[in-house]
């Protein structure tokens, strides 16, 4: 088993949906909440990313096969969305690939704001779906498919955490400081994405690439 694969796989996840750097979207969806209902919501939402990509991890590439569509091709699509999402987080933005203004007039209507839009598309949003489907199928053996599956696990508890604390931690970093993490996690994303997009390309030229 490699430690230093699943490390990686979890780094990407905490890039990409950066849980830090939606608190400040999770506190203002539950400011109509106390503690208790607000804990349950953080409970719900990391519930249902944690099913959602290990859905991922097992249909990704089935999906894929349905569709007809090559690895390559996918990881070239997948590595410019994220590129994409990445930028957005370079200027300390959510960014309208993962919300646009009409989803969050419906969401502040909404009672509950767990599965949608907190889980999906907020978390478990296009770029942490198509990296998932591309990671695990470069790694589709048995013995990584379960490393995954313990890995967005912790990922699911961690962020679940870090959700419980997040008016304690908005207040502590303050909104200047998540600005700086979610930059943080932008380029590191970016630098993905851009990894994600050469593979791409190598597989589908690899005779120009080679």
């Amino acid at each position: 088993m490699d430690i230093t694969l699943y490390v990686k796989f979890f780094l990407g996840l905490v890039a990409i949906i950066n849980p830090v750097g939606l608190l400040p979207v999770f506190v203002s969806l539950t400011s109509h909440q106390n503690n208790v209902d607000r804990k349950h919501t953080a409970k719900v939402a990391n519930f249902a990313v944690v099913v959602i990509l290990l859905v991922t991890i097992v249909a990704g590439q089935h999906i894929l096969n349905m569709f007809s569509i090559s690895l390559s091709a996918f990881r070239i699509a997948g590595g410019s969305l994220i590129a994409i999402i990445a930028m957005s987080m370079l200027q300390g933005k959510l960014g309208e690939v993962k919300r646009n203004q009409e989803e969050d007039r419906e969401s502040s209507a909404m009672e509950s704001v767990a599965v949608v839009p907190l889980a999906l598309p907020l978390m478990a949003g296009p770029g942490a779906i198509s990296s998932v489907i591309v990671f695990a199928a470069e790694h589709n053996t048995l013995m990584n498919v379960l490393g995954m599956f313990v890995t967005v696990i912790i990922f699911g508890l961690l962020s679940y955490l870090l959700f419980s604390l997040a008016s304690i931690i908005y207040r502590i970093l303050g909104k200047t400081g998540i600005n700086v993490i979610t930059r943080l996690m932008g380029l590191l994303m970016l630098s993905i994405g851009i990894e994600v997009i050469a593979a791409g390309f190598k597989g589908m030229f690899p005779s120009l690439l080679g």
